[in-house]
């Protein structure tokens, strides 16, 4: 697996993923209203951040060339260089469960510490997304803080994780 820059074609594949109402904010939280999320709605989403050059999406292909996964990074803070937050962290349906997703964000944290000047990771996560959870503990993400969201499919708490950039 590798890592390269998003592709406008990349975006209905990604889209493709997303199998229900529930996995779109399992995978968004509340920045998509409306199911199906479609390859147009990824590249809406995108466009105006990545103008600003704090957002990076970034796609994982196999040895193929396959589009296999996807996450973005960004800065949180306008003017704050020292942290970034991974999002919309989602691999390929049938890949799932095979440690790829751990691979992935091992190769997001390498891009973080060649390319950007971040000291500080954090990401989300549903607490009930046990897998996701433990993927990111197995990394070395610590909880910091929780918040309940309110979406419609239901309230969801939302744990923040963070892990510190070695260098």
């Amino acid at each position: 697996m590798r890592l390269r820059s998003f592709k406008t074609e990349d975006a209905p594949v990604i889209a493709s993923w997303i199998r229900t109402e529930e996995e779109m904010y399992l995978w968004s939280a509340d920045r998509y209203n409306r199911f199906p999320v479609s390859g147009e709605d990824i590249l809406e989403e995108y466009a105006p951040q990545v103008e600003k050059g704090r957002f990076f999406p970034l796609t994982a292909v196999d040895h193929e060339e396959e589009t296999v996964g996807h996450f973005i990074i960004r800065y949180p803070r306008e003017y704050d260089d020292s942290s970034v937050r991974f999002g919309f962290l989602i691999l390929k349906p049938e890949l799932r469960g095979q440690g790829l997703g751990k691979e992935m964000l091992l190769l997001g944290i390498e891009y973080v510490k060649e390319h950007l000047t971040a000291t500080r990771i954090s990401l989300g996560v549903f607490e009930d997304n046990q897998s996701a959870k433990y993927c990111y503990k197995a990394l070395g993400y610590k909880e910091y803080s929780r918040i309940e969201l309110e979406l419609p499919i239901g309230n969801m708490n939302c744990i923040n994780m963070e892990i510190s950039v070695e260098r």
